[in-house]
């Protein structure tokens, strides 16, 4: 390890950077501008480098690894109470070094670019769909208001909209027509972008052995398992399927003292998105356990659990154990085998 520490605290335009040669004490500030800050990088002998893993973090992380540093990117919720103060670029910096003192604070490993790459497309999916939801919900709620309703079921919305625009005689009001004609356009055209996105995905997931052995695990799809592989990159980081089920906020919340444990909800601590996944995916395991005549020991388990402790406590309970069936055929590079 390096004796020369060196914390940064990120912005877009202007950074805060603080040297340390000893525990403690700061020896010396600057604030750079990007292109002072990479010439920085290049000038500085090789040091430990500590950064918030936050937006561009992983970028600066990687060009600060080519060029012989050590890289630490600790998580902002963990370095905020070492924060002294007002919030200021400069307690930013002086927080980050306290904060890689205490070595119950785990670094976020580096991630690749083609890591950034899988997760942008799900990012730009996850938009995708919530402005699609929004326009059928806006037509919806319109229409609603005219006396037209729409059948459930999203695929039926742009059909029943485009019905009423052909159709003169319907009681869609004429300064409605040219707006609602171009949110059908908008509607089609994110749903075809989307449907693009998702052939790029099985593109990639074909040419990865871990994306194709996550699969093989019931309620994991071609969404999670490359979401798993964009958040991880690694299974070894983690010690153990539990580790993994934990770090997605899928384990309870503990509070205990003495000789009593109080266990609570889940932590929900973690990336949303993919716990959110997961549970979708748990519960798709519970719908597909009830239509089989012999279900194997997994969807036993997870309808036994769901007559003790209802649907959707029993959904994140199975969401759980599927996170740590995921780390178990990824790291062991093993197919999941179902058992009777």
């Amino acid at each position: 390890m390096q004796d020369t520490t060196i914390a940064v605290d990120l912005a877009k335009s202007v950074f805060e950077v603080a040297i340390s040669n000893e525990p403690g004490v700061v020896e010396s500030r600057h604030r750079l501008t990007r292109s002072q800050f990479a010439r920085f990088l290049e000038e500085q002998p090789a040091a430990t480098i500590l950064m918030e893993a936050c937006g561009t973090a992983h970028h600066w992380a990687r060009e600060a690894e080519a060029l012989g540093h050590v890289t630490r990117l600790l998580p902002p919720r963990e370095v905020r109470p070492y924060v002294v103060g007002n919030k200021t670029d400069r307690a930013d910096a002086k927080g980050l070094l306290e904060a890689d003192r205490n070595e119950d604070i785990r670094a976020v490993p580096v991630k690749s670019v083609e890591q950034q790459a899988l997760a942008g497309l799900h990012r730009l999916r996850s938009g995708w769909m919530a402005t699609r939801t929004a326009r059928i919900n806006t037509l919806r709620g319109l229409l609603r208001e005219l006396g037209l309703t729409i059948p459930t079921g999203a695929s039926r919305v742009v059909p029943y909209v485009r019905t009423l625009l052909v159709n003169d005689g319907s009681p869609l009001p004429e300064s409605l027509r040219t707006s609602f004609a171009a949110a059908c356009d908008e509607i089609e055209t994110i749903e075809r972008s989307t449907r693009q996105l998702e052939k790029d995905l099985t593109g990639i997931s074909k040419k990865s052995a871990a994306l194709r052995r996550l699969r093989t695990v019931p309620g994991i799809g071609l969404l999670t398992a490359t979401a798993l592989v964009a958040a991880i990159g690694d299974p070894h980081r983690f010690p153990s399927g539990r580790h993994l089920a934990n770090f997605f906020g899928l384990t309870p919340r503990e509070r205990s003292t003495g000789h009593t444990r109080r266990l609570g909800r889940i932590t929900k601590r973690g990336d949303p998105y993919i716990r959110t996944l997961l549970i979708h995916g748990a519960r798709s395991v519970l719908h597909h356990a009830k239509a089989e005549p012999e279900p194997d020991a997994l969807r036993r388990w997870g309808l036994a659990r769901e007559q003790a402790i209802g649907h959707n406590k029993a959904a994140v309970a199975v969401a759980n154990k599927l996170a740590r069936i995921a780390w178990a055929v990824w790291s062991k590079d093993q197919d999941y085998v179902s058992m009777a």
